[in-house]
């Protein structure tokens, strides 16, 4: 891995491990879980179909039925109010949004007062005593309505109990899972400290009883999103006002945990409830996502007034109804912060919790969705760790805002498509941090080292390169070190007397149109400029990048070279300027490349014994009339699919090994057949000149330089083997030929 990779992948870690800290709630940010509630919250806002639900009615105590009938209403007309609805409107169930904890007996106590007092002599009056007494019994009539009915009555648990006050009041209903079978279940249920329920006669009569409190709120900034469907007092679990109302309306189906796999038994692995024949969705709390409708009053609300006289407009808005009786005037306190209002009846979030559990709207958050939070921002922290690591700003910001728009096109086809909670808010922001992050390392840090780059480099190598180094800046030392390389050197034949010719201005237009031209040839192959010496170039393949293929680049550079100076010679023609010829010598192997100078001037250069090899054979492109000449190790690393002619076998001055050198042809299959024929007979023609042939030798090169391709070289072996027949080589001469001079 590299460095650069290396420091991109710790600044992902780093934002990683925060957002990590949050999410095992470690170190929670409340700014985070507000980015969250408020993405959730727009998604219900976006998704509400804002439809009635005809099976779901709330009959209503508002203001216009306190102000009718006065407040607080005695017994006997709740009674009254029940036996309506399922009298005379028929409805199928009936859920309770109120606690009715003091007796209504004031009546009672009046009579008992006047009967001992004032009546207690008078037979008549004794004789109705039991009568009187049941028609001012108005929690025994309102008692009596409730029985028998699929009537939910409502009732309240307390987180805390504080000191002084009672831990329980009223009566509470039978429990939906008992202790002892509660023992046998790892899962966080809600656990209360006490409980406020109506007067235990009430309790009684009531079909079932279901809290319509919600702890959970507290924790989710107050806002209604999610309710407990149970909770847990004593050891026992009790189901909640709307779960208990689906459950009557249905016929009183059993309640089962529904786990995955169903041998594990844990909140972990808790996946829904099943009520008769619905599946309900709940997360690790045994808690539910309301599925709001819209908003403030989306569903039908009669007055409860309206009921209790037998006024209500429509009997058959009624007819096998599910029915809320709760209130939304004001000075009863029962209104709730929601998703989709701040100010919102609580009566309805029942009414919504019970219309989706009927139609299985409600979506699930899985209990590991920290868990699905945790992969999301590993994968996003991997993926832009690389992209800031491989790519250029531009595109790893268009890939930071390809994965903002994937998180936020997977939340919403989770939420639309599969009812699933996925998270959202937190993973764009860790996202924009991370991009944040990169960027401000990017700017600060990397650009100040490409900076330093390009005025280390930018002179000497190709701009592609400049940018290739500043993207592995690790690639990069100018401290001494040998390589395995290819060098160049490139110089004009006979400059010296050409430059009498021209004034000052003239040669130096000349040579810097010139010097260009190669400088570009050079840079195009991708190699480094090391320095100018008048009008030669000295050029090097393998650093400060290291190259793979430098001798071919360099080789390629230094044909197109040749190629190039043809390429001025109209330009130089019209300008008066003579017409250049270049040698160009190539040489590969070990050397040193690195800063080296003085502490007055450094220079980033390359030395060594293959440096000098080069040098020498850029001078001796003169001698065999060739433009091109390489050693033995370029030739080898070069593909086998290229053709050489072999010039000879030399020993230059300051070495005493002797080196083939060889003129470049190009790649064979796309030479000319009669040059490819050439190229054959040269080596033929050479192998019989190092065995003393003479004659056939020389008849062989003959023919070359007169056939329709002749060649300097062809020339110069002839008046070699013509010097050689008057003063015989020695007996171990193996065909060298040395030079004593560079």
């Amino acid at each position: 891995m590299s460095a650069r990779s290396l420091v991109r992948l710790c600044i992902s870690a780093a934002v990683l491990l925060v957002f990590v800290l949050h999410g095992g709630r470690w170190l929670p940010l409340r700014l985070l879980d507000l980015i969250e509630n408020f993405t959730y919250d727009a998604r219900v806002v976006l998704t509400a179909p804002g439809t009635d639900d005809p099976r779901v009615v709330i009959v209503d105590l508002d203001e216009r039925s306190l102000a009718a009938e006065g407040w607080p209403w005695p017994r006997h007309k709740f009674a009254t109010l029940v036996d309506q609805l399922f009298e005379r409107y028929g409805v199928r169930a009936l859920g309770l949004d109120i606690v009715f904890a003091e007796p209504d007996d004031s009546a009672l106590r009046l009579w008992d007062r006047l009967h001992r007092e004032e009546f207690s002599q008078i037979p008549e009056v004794v004789s109705r005593d039991t009568a009187i007494r049941a028609e001012l019994d108005h929690d025994g009539r309102f008692s009596a309505a409730l029985s028998r009915r699929p009537v939910v009555l409502g009732y309240f648990f307390k987180p805390v109990v504080r000191s002084g006050e009672l831990p329980t009041t009223g009566g509470l209903c039978a429990p939906l899972i008992d202790a002892r079978t509660a023992q046998l279940y790892d899962v966080d249920f809600i656990e209360a400290r006490g409980y406020g329920g109506s007067l235990a006669r009430l309790t009684e009569a009531a079909s079932a009883c279901g809290f319509f409190d919600n702890p959970l709120a507290a924790s989710d900034d107050g806002v209604y999103r999610r309710v407990p469907l149970l909770q847990q007092y004593d050891g026992a679990v009790y189901p909640s006002l709307a779960l208990s109302l689906v459950r009557l309306a249905l016929g009183d189906p059993p309640v089962e945990l529904v786990f995955d796999p169903p041998e594990v038994r844990s909140s972990l692995h808790l996946e829904r409830l099943r009520v008769g024949p619905l599946e309900v969705p709940v997360d690790g709390r045994v808690a539910a996502y309301v599925p709001y409708r819209g908003d403030n009053r989306t569903f039908t609300y009669i007055p409860a007034v309206d009921v209790l006289r037998g006024e209500v407009v429509s009997p058959e808005r009624l007819r096998n109804a599910i029915v809320l009786m709760g209130t939304t005037a004001a000075g009863l306190f029962d209104l709730r912060s929601t998703p989709v209002n701040k100010v919102f009846a609580g009566v309805e979030v029942h009414a919504n919790l019970v219309s989706g559990m009927l139609d299985g709207r409600i979506r699930q958050k899985a209990p590991y969705y920290a868990g699905i939070e945790v992969v999301m921002h590993v994968l996003i922290a991997l993926l832009l760790a690389w992209a800031f690591a491989r790519l250029s700003a531009l595109a790893s910001a268009l890939v930071s805002a390809a994965v903002v728009a994937g998180i936020v096109g997977l939340a919403l086809a989770m939420w639309s498509g599969a009812d699933f909670v996925m998270p959202l808010g937190v993973p764009v922001v860790f996202t924009l941090t991370l991009v944040m992050a990169h960027l401000l390392y990017g700017y600060f840090i990397e650009s100040r080292g490409k900076r330093e780059i390009s005025r280390r480099f930018g002179q000497y190598v190709p701009p592609e390169l400049v940018e290739e180094l500043a993207a592995h800046p690790e690639a990069v030392s100018m401290a001494g070190e040998s390589r395995e390389m290819s060098v160049l050197f490139s110089d004009v034949r006979d400059f010296t007397s050409m430059s009498e010719n021209l004034d000052a201005r003239e040669l130096a237009a000349m040579i810097n149109t010139f010097l260009t031209r190669q400088t570009a040839v050079v840079q195009q192959h991708r190699g480094t400029i090391d320095k100018y010496i008048g009008d030669l170039v000295m050029a090097f393949w393998g650093a400060p990048l290291r190259d793979e293929q430098h001798a071919l680049h360099a080789v390629l550079a230094g044909m197109q070279m040749q190629r190039s100076v043809r390429e001025l010679d109209d330009e130089f023609e019209r300008r008066g300027w003579p017409k250049l010829h270049i040698g160009v010598g190539i040489n590969s192997g070990r050397m040193s490349v690195g800063n080296m100078g003085s502490e007055f001037r450094m220079a980033y250069t390359v030395m060594g014994d293959a440096v000098n090899l080069a040098s020498r054979l850029e001078g001796l492109t003169k001698e065999y009339g060739v433009g091109v000449l390489v050693g033995q190790q370029t030739r080898d690393l070069l593909p086998s699919g290229w053709a050489f002619r072999e010039v000879d076998l030399v020993i230059v001055k300051g070495r005493r090994e002797p080196v083939a050198i060889y003129e470049p042809m190009g790649p064979k299959d796309q030479l000319d057949p009669g040059l490819r024929e050439d190229l054959a007979r040269h080596r033929g023609a050479l192998q019989l000149y190092r065995a003393r042939r003479w004659d056939e030798a020389e008849v062989e090169f003959f023919n070359l330089a007169q056939g329709p391709r002749p060649h300097p070289v062809y020339s110069l072996f002839i008046q070699r083997i013509m010097a050689l027949r008057e003063n015989p080589p020695p007996p171990d001469w193996n065909g060298t030929f040395t030079f004593r001079h560079k």
